[in-house]
């Protein structure tokens, strides 16, 4: 099918005219673009001559097919004025959703787990950063590029991630993606085929992740100091040991060091799953696990919690022997995060202006989270808030059989939040638990105390 660009007036005009009788192709191609409303009404249409030179036709068989389209009412041809499209021309009529049944009603108040606070992006000094680093990016920056990511980028995240996490790495074994789906589908199964054990809680968008690539994973039993590792019998594993997602809880030290070495002896990896270290408010801070072997560990961040997902930014600290494999797979650029923003985020760390961001963000998430534990003393004493030492989130335990009943309960009051249930492997032997995962991150400020009055008027009585 050939496809021609012709300029009516000052604007481009793109026709794709079937193979066959040329006056019939521009006929149909035209009215296709009528009724696509790529020509809207009004639209003035080039004069035969200079249409039929841009698409190499004879001015006769331009002629006779305007004449046919102003015949059949698509065009209105005045002297003086050209050849225009008709005002009679339908617009599409809008896909009209079904109905749905009537039920709860719509949301008002978000709880959901895994998000910031989008009200708090730190814009004016985002912007700052990008104007900053635009001033003296190099003119390479703009070219094709590493596909381990830039290097401005690399070497502030191999300081950062010393300084502030623990990790020990060097730039050259950093590759940046587009976040942490993006890592995982990096590294399944190409590089990493599996089996995978995980924890018997997390996020079922991952396991789907892995299910797509054909890896199966075997869920690990958690208890009140994390995954129980002792029960490993696969090479490698995934944890999430600073806060785990969702019940919360670091890895308690001695099986940091038993899993590291449970990977070492079976020549697995651990993929560290650091989603929200940074903020921790009631304990120390939890270095990264990476630091007591690089050589066996693939340390997995993001930006997702700390700044905003819409920046689609992560990357993968990874063993030396893991980086071209990576690579390799990585490929296309098409797979690459945006080289402005990984120019941004390079002068943001490196100004400072990240630290500063964190501080304050786990000021605010800290006063949510009181505020959060204070209402539940208050109002439903007999609901505990567990795993709030860090994150961005709590986990409410609620007594058995009463999750699904709360979780109704939070529809009718416009309040969309999680229950464990949600989050439990379905292959796992863990007795279940009752509870919601209550992200306090997520509501603006404002809107805040009215999720927390929804919330406590869904909790099951004494």
């Amino acid at each position: 099918m050939a496809k021609d660009w012709v300029n009516p007036g000052d604007r481009d005009l793109h026709l794709e005219l079937a193979p066959g009788p040329k006056r019939a192709a521009l006929i149909a191609a035209l009215r296709d673009a009528v009724r696509a409303g790529r020509l809207a009404p009004g639209t003035r249409l080039p004069p035969y001559r200079s249409l039929a030179a841009d698409l190499g036709l004879a001015r006769n068989t331009v002629a006779e097919a305007y004449a046919e389209l102003v015949a059949e009412g698509w065009l209105t041809a005045v002297q003086g004025s050209g050849t225009r499209v008709a005002e009679r021309a339908e617009p599409l009529k809008p896909v009209r959703t079904p109905k749905k049944a009537p039920g709860a009603p719509k949301p008002v108040h978000n709880l959901r787990q895994g998000r910031p606070d989008a009200t708090s992006f730190p814009r004016t000094e985002w912007l700052a950063a990008a104007r900053r680093a635009l001033n003296v990016a190099p003119h390479d920056a703009f070219g094709p590029g590493d596909p381990r990511g830039r290097p401005e980028l690399r070497d502030a995240l191999a300081q950062y991630l010393a300084r502030a996490r623990g990790v020990r790495t060097s730039p050259e074994r950093i590759v940046v993606c587009s976040g942490f789906a993006h890592a995982l589908r990096l590294l399944f199964p190409a590089v990493l085929p599996g089996p995978l054990a995980v924890e018997s809680y997390g996020l079922a968008f991952h396991r789907s992740i892995f299910a797509a690539a054909g890896v199966r994973t075997i869920p690990l039993a958690l208890d009140e100091h994390g995954a129980r590792v002792e029960d490993l019998d696969v090479p490698s594993v995934l944890l999430t040991p600073a806060h785990q997602f969702p019940t919360g809880g670091p890895l308690h030290h001695d099986r940091r060091t038993a899993v590291v070495g449970h990977v070492r002896a079976s020549g697995g990896v651990l993929l560290e799953d650091d989603y929200d270290g940074e903020f921790r408010y009631d304990r120390k801070p939890v270095g990264a696990v990476q630091g007591l072997d690089p050589e066996h560990v693939v340390y997995l961040g993001s930006v997702s919690k700390s700044l905003s997902p819409a920046l689609r930014l992560g990357w993968l600290v990874l063993p030396g022997h893991l980086v071209d494999r990576v690579l390799a797979v990585k490929g296309e650029r098409e797979a690459w995060a945006g080289v402005l923003d990984q120019l941004t985020l390079a002068q943001f760390l490196n100004d400072g202006a990240y630290d500063r961001h964190i501080r304050r963000m786990r000021r605010r998430y800290r006063r949510r989270r009181d505020q959060l534990v204070t209402t539940l003393a208050e109002r439903t004493p007999h609901v505990t808030a567990t795993g709030i030492a860090a994150g961005l989130h709590a986990v409410l335990r609620l007594p058995p059989g009463t999750e699904k009943a709360a979780l109704k309960a939070a529809a009718w009051q416009g309040l969309a939040l999680d229950g464990l249930a949600a989050f439990r492997h379905p292959g796992s032997s863990m007795s279940t638990m009752d509870g919601l995962v209550v992200g306090y991150a997520t509501p603006p400020e404002h809107a805040y105390p009215a999720a927390l009055d929804a919330l406590c008027r869904s909790l099951p009585p004494a």
